[in-house]
């Protein structure tokens, strides 16, 4: 029986790829499969990948594929997975090697449906600890449903019971993606355990400020458009309403303009005045949401925020850029 398969994206990651695989050769668990998907590569990964899998071929299935980004190289790791449960690792990312053995054993003492864990942050060759923002274990709708305005919606720091990809892929073509797939998945999550170990190390990659906007990073406000659309199909809006509100509010008006911060101050006056249009459209009244009624930093920015907040938030985040 295979325990756990983890999928493995590759695309343009020679310099990166060798330490991943061997942090997940080297697993303690040993009934588990590691798919790579080449994803159309373009420089010598396929080399090192050829190597693993002659070195490792009872554990490591290589697949190649066309080009098709991040979400089309998993949810072809997906469908040929085997495992009981479904992980995802970066192939620029290690983890540790007991992450899948203790995730596992979590998993199947409590029959989880998902079980996160904590993670490193390496930034500069420094890791600095992050929390998965799930303290305890959770169980039943209504616990998983306070937990979405603070999720952490990476794939790479979870286990996932199979069944939950019965009729769930990621959304192809997009940036932003695990936050789409968390937000249409956890309706049906029905228990969260929570290992507080940072198993995984994920690498932070710094590029430089480019002054030609992506305009990928407007899939941050389309994702969230596309997730209310999927709310409503589904018969789930209402019971949600509190919860998408929020969290529309606050990944607009902090993870998307964050993210537009680095583009030059034109290109960043449009982003800003999108964000506050898509809000005021869809939720005019934010600003009584329940969850904003807390006390916090974030949720006085969250609240006040306009075009000079959104401003100051130029100067600061272009300062730290630096």
């Amino acid at each position: 029986m295979i325990k756990v398969s983890v999928i493995v994206p590759v695309y343009n990651v020679e310099a990166y790829l060798e330490a991943c695989l061997e942090a997940l050769v080297k697993q303690s668990l040993k009934e588990m499969e590691i798919i790579v998907v080449n994803d159309g590569t373009q420089d010598d990964s396929q080399k090192i990948i050829d190597r693993y899998a002659k070195q490792y071929p009872d554990l490591i299935k290589a697949y190649q594929k066309e080009n098709g980004g991040l979400s089309s190289a998993r949810n072809y790791g997906i469908e040929r997975a085997q495992g009981a449960y479904l992980a995802f690792a970066d192939s620029d990312d290690t983890v540790s090697e007991t992450m899948y053995a203790s995730m596992y054993q979590k998993a199947a003492e409590g029959n989880f449906d998902l079980v996160v864990c904590d993670f490193y942050e390496i930034r500069s060759g420094k890791a600095i600890a992050c929390s998965c923002h799930v303290e305890q274990d959770l169980y039943g709708k209504k616990a998983i449903q306070a937990h979405m305005i603070s999720v952490y919606p990476s794939a790479w720091n979870k286990l996932y019971k199979h069944s939950l990809f019965e009729n769930l892929r990621f959304k192809e073509g997009i940036w932003f993606e695990d936050v789409e797939l968390s937000y249409r998945l956890l309706p049906y999550v029905n228990s969260i355990g929570v290992v507080h170990q940072p198993f995984y190390r994920y690498l932070i990659r710094t590029n430089s400020i480019s002054n030609s906007v992506d305009p990928r990073i407007y899939h941050c406000i389309d994702n969230w458009n596309g997730i209310l659309a999927f709310y409503k199909e589904k018969h789930l809006y209402e019971s949600y309403r509190e919860e998408l509100e929020y969290c529309y509010v606050r990944y607009l008006f902090a993870t998307f303009i964050k993210a537009a911060a680095k583009y030059d101050r034109s290109e960043y006056r449009k982003a800003v005045v999108r964000a506050i249009d898509e809000v005021n459209r869809h939720f005019p009244d934010y600003r009584s949401n329940r969850y904003l009624q807390e006390h916090s930093a974030k949720n006085w920015y969250l609240k006040r925020f306009n075009r000079a907040v959104a401003w100051l938030a130029y100067v600061f985040l272009a300062k730290e850029a630096r």
